[in-house]
């Protein structure tokens, strides 16, 4: 069935407006990215299950809880797609063939992540039930890497290509939020319980270890408990993009939805506004010491 969601807009094609970028207030090597708090549902998007459950996938909010990080001098890129439509925090090649209609044009490459119903696109709940209530068209794939996967991440290399060309570095926080609890499609697993904050850098393979360090101490100054690569370490974004021998850092973020939201009734709590005040202090901070290590 098509997704009957609402609440929220419904609009086809992305072609023009796939992402959304607010260019930093002043120029730092500072870039911030949001690749699923997406909420734009095609009309071409199909699904098996209520609307509440659909949007349980999205990192739901998470663009308007770091919307301040532009006017601190942070750019910031955020997705308009659901990460459900097409997740680009994953490889093109990471797709089960048995969920599409037909045969792929090139070589695909399934990994643990599609192995759990959470790979390019998805095809599972949270709680491990099926998303889709029908395979999907190659056609319909190779419209939505086109006219999403693709623009949005071309747009995320030539942003921090840009920067990293006038600054010499650049510094990437890729944000998102977490189930309060683990699920059936979770590295840790269902019931476990997770600390406020997970930083993930890949073990120290995606940026310099400082920057890990500073971020999780001001974190932790502002009472929240902060894990590091556990339950996540990180995916293809900043595995991409991390390369710290070059310059170039890359860290990702995963919060508690509990600090927020209702994670039943996918709404704010009177957590949002204290939250969005502790992100905007972040990167006020975050925006001074990158400006610190190109001086």
């Amino acid at each position: 069935m098509t997704a009957d969601l609402g609440f929220e807009e419904t609009r086809q094609p992305f072609d023009l407006d796939a992402f959304d970028f607010f260019e930093g207030a002043k120029p730092t090597p500072l870039l911030i990215d949001s690749p699923h708090s997406g909420r734009v549902y095609p009309g071409d998007f199909s699904t098996a299950v209520p609307g509440t459950v659909l949007r349980g996938a999205e990192d739901w909010q998470v663009d308007v809880l770091f919307a301040d990080a532009p006017a601190a001098g942070a750019s910031l890129l955020t997705a308009r797609f659901p990460r459900a439509y097409i997740d680009p925090n994953r490889r093109l090649d990471d797709v089960d063939p048995a969920l599409l209609d037909g045969p792929w044009p090139k070589p695909l490459n399934p990994g643990p992540k599609t192995a759990l119903g959470i790979g390019l696109f998805r095809a599972r709940t949270g709680d491990g039930e099926p998303l889709l209530d029908a395979p999907l068209s190659v056609a319909a794939l190779q419209a939505r890497i086109e006219r999403c996967w693709k623009p949005y991440r071309r747009a995320l290399q030539e942003k921090l290509d840009r920067i990293h060309v006038r600054h010499g570095a650049v510094w990437h926080l890729n944000v998102h939020s977490m189930k309060s609890v683990g699920t059936a499609i979770t590295p840790d697993g269902p019931g476990a319980q997770r600390p406020d904050m997970v930083l993930g850098d890949l073990e120290g393979q995606s940026c310099d270890p400082a920057f890990t360090a500073f971020v999780a101490e001001r974190l932790r100054g502002f009472g929240y408990s902060v894990a590091v690569n556990d339950p996540y370490k990180g995916a293809e974004i900043v595995k991409t993009h991390g390369r710290p021998s070059e310059n170039r850092n890359s860290l990702q973020i995963e919060m508690k939805r509990a600090l927020y939201m209702d994670e039943a009734t996918i709404t704010a709590t009177e957590g949002f506004e204290p939250l969005r005040a502790n992100l905007r202090n972040l990167v006020a901070d975050l925006v001074q010491w990158v400006g610190n290590q190109t001086t």
